[in-house]
């Protein structure tokens, strides 16, 4: 049975946007080989941290919201440990109120866009 997921995974900050595109793309291909579907993406890009990890004070932040089997959350969790560029990750089950939650962030997300479109016209 497919579970909803959200991982928020952060980045060392020495690598470009594109590097850090690159390897976002990496795990997408991870989450849909290992029989996972996105359903949401964002690009938080370079944020300063709260506190420092590895001596650094900020990161390239990414959320992946998906759905997959129990099994995919081990595996990409697995991958993210192995990778020296991430520095950190947190993976969460959503329920039904997070999903809601979820969707009325997204479409916040949208309406956002539109305005910033429109006035920038």
């Amino acid at each position: 049975m497919s579970k909803n997921y959200e991982t928020v995974f952060i980045f060392t900050p020495v690598l470009s946007d594109e590097q850090a595109k690159e390897a976002v793309g990496k795990y997408k291909k991870l989450l849909a080989d290992l029989g996972g579907k996105i359903v949401h993406e964002e690009n938080w890009g370079l944020k300063k941290m709260a506190y420092q990890i590895q001596k650094k004070s900020t990161g390239h932040y990414f959320l992946l919201e998906y759905t997959g089997p129990g099994s995919l959350v081990a595996e990409i969790e697995l991958a993210f440990k192995r990778d020296e560029r991430i520095m950190r990750f947190l993976t969460v089950a959503l329920d039904k109120y997070s999903l809601a939650y979820s969707e009325k962030r997204r479409g916040k997300l949208k309406e956002k866009k539109k305005e910033a479109a429109a006035s920038a016209n």
